[in-house]
């Protein structure tokens, strides 16, 4: 579905609602964002005026057209005001007691829980929590805060290397309140530890109270996610751009964005967000990687490797960085080295079919088919629909001379992936040279369709048609190979053949003598015959 931009577009969405009886305004009721109509106006708040629930509602409207805010706003508040009650039940007031109140109702009650995976870009949104009863770490810990600050409670947003959760600090009594584990407590010292919190950088906002705004940023920054993994590009690119304007010193979203720039080709953009994140975060490892993918792209290939080296230094798990490594020596000609990253990566995960193709496409390199067939059919073993690994498969049974496994191979993979042109191509070479025209031209007309500026694809169809007699289908396709490529000798020069064939002596004369410009050794007998006709 086609998503409006995120930052210029302004909607009608909310208004304050307020619930019936006495005593029943909340104590977000004075604060400009319970007003706020767009996530503009949004912005430019001071931290303490934004309403972090009207907020991410309005990016939640943006998100999707289905969403009703106002209900949702109506639930928060509804919600607010039934724990508010109990709090007065209990004789509680907005302090420290009232988490527990809060953790009863949402966690136990409601049934507000985790998700077992992350991976679906809705679950970052509130709407999607109120109607599910599900989220992880950072739209479950929105959902607290929205509720908190209905409250007045002095709760604050935390981020650490890849979670958030909730503080309450008062400036008495502070303690962390972990979302994803029904509102239970752990300690600084145990989030340092797990998530591998940098400590030598004073500037990171990692273990600090977060206000209103910064905590907005870290969720722009998984709204960037959340639109790259539906493919929006360009709003996945909007909302990490707010999300560094807004935590310039938050490492995942200079991380984020720079695969974006990385993506898009804006390869310096992108170097430069990594090199920021490295500042803050040295050593982490999925930096050091993505750096290593932009001086690969670079053509850095010696700095390329030194950070995929220094990525597995600090994660030796980092099976990416293996893999990357690999590839680099590869290209290098580093084969023996490249063997090595890739048995280290097999070790970690010894069912990863990718890194067993890679293996194979090593020892076909390097000349050694039959242990490459041997890798090759493993990656199989774990990932049987495996297109990739039977056309490798394939150039190995060729140079071993095995034409009829080459084929099958070949055949294999396109039922796999029909679209995989190269394995067309090739395939239809074969039939070409077992003057099997027919099947070679219909492989090629497949082919060109996908690689419809391919000259080479245009030859060969021009060649098939030749060898068959069909010489004005031979010129049709030859004049395409060339109109793609006019320095394509070999193609002048078949055309040459072509007119020559069909009676057009100046057309074959033309295109002869390009060909011979262009450095295409000339056939005497076809020369003498054409200049011959001419006289």
């Amino acid at each position: 579905m086609e998503k409006r931009f995120l930052i210029t577009v302004c909607i009608v969405l909310l208004s304050a609602v307020v619930c019936a009886g006495d005593n029943s305004s909340l104590a977000n009721e004075n604060k400009s964002g319970l007003y706020a109509k767009s996530i503009e106006q949004v912005l430019r708040l001071e931290p303490d005026q934004i309403d972090i629930g009207i907020a991410v509602l309005i990016v939640s409207e943006q998100w999707s057209d289905a969403v009703a805010g106002r209900q949702c706003q109506k639930q928060l508040d509804e919600m607010a005001h039934e724990i508010r009650d109990r709090m007065r039940e209990k004789k509680i007031k907005a302090d420290a007691r009232a988490i527990e109140v809060i953790n009863q109702y949402l966690f136990e009650e409601q049934g507000f829980s985790s998700v077992k995976e992350a991976d679906d870009p809705n679950d970052l949104f509130l709407h999607t929590v109120l109607k599910n009863k599900k989220g992880y770490c950072l739209s479950l810990s929105v959902l607290y805060l929205a509720i908190g600050e209905r409250l007045g409670l002095p709760l604050h947003g935390v981020v650490v290397p890849g979670h958030f959760f909730v503080r309450y600090d008062d400036g008495q009594t502070r303690f962390n309140i972990e979302t994803t584990s029904k509102g239970g407590h752990a300690t600084d010292e145990s989030y340092i530890k797990r998530f591998k919190v940098p400590s030598e950088n004073t500037d990171s906002i990692y273990m600090k109270n977060l206000n209103a705004m910064q905590t907005l940023g870290c969720f722009f920054n998984n709204l960037g996610n959340s639109y790259y993994a539906v493919n929006n590009k360009k709003q996945a690119q909007a909302s990490l751009e707010k999300a560094v304007e807004i935590n310039p010193a938050l490492p995942e979203s200079r991380t984020n964005l720079g695969n974006i720039y990385l993506q898009a080709g804006k390869v310096d953009e992108a170097i430069r967000q990594y090199r920021v994140a490295m500042q803050i975060s040295p050593d982490d490892a999925k930096v050091r990687n993505n750096m290593g993918n932009a001086y690969s792209k670079k053509g850095w290939l010696n700095d390329a490797a030194a950070e995929y080296e220094r990525a597995a230094t600090f994660d030796p798990n980092l099976v990416d960085a293996y893999k990357n490594a690999a590839i680099i020596y590869c290209e290098q000609k580093q084969y023996g080295r490249a063997e090595q990253k890739l048995r280290t990566a097999i070790k970690i995960e010894p069912k990863n079919a990718g890194l067993y193709l890679q293996m194979g496409q090593v020892y076909r390199e390097t000349g050694q088919s039959e242990r490459a067939i041997e890798e090759l059919k493993n990656a199989l073993n774990f990932k049987p629909n495996f297109a990739e690994a039977y056309f490798n498969l394939a150039l190995c049974f060729k140079e071993l001379g095995q034409p009829e496994n080459e084929i099958e191979s070949y055949r294999n993979a396109l039922s796999i992936k029909p679209d995989m042109a190269e394995a067309m191509i090739n395939l239809g070479n074969i039939y070409f040279g077992k003057k099997q025209y027919d099947k070679a031209i219909d492989l090629y007309q497949n082919a060109i369709q996908l690689r419809p500026n391919e000259s080479t694809v245009y030859y060969n169809i021009g060649a098939a048609y030749s060898n068959k007699g069909e010489q004005r289908k031979a010129v049709e396709a030859y004049l395409k190979s060339v109109e793609i490529d006019p320095k394509y000798g070999d193609a002048h020069y078949s055309l040459a053949f072509s007119y020559y064939s069909l009676g057009d002596y100046g057309a074959a004369l033309k295109h002869l003598e390009t060909a011979r410009a262009l450095g295409v050794k000339i056939d005497a007998e076809l020369a003498s015959a054409i200049k011959k006709m001419l006289k």
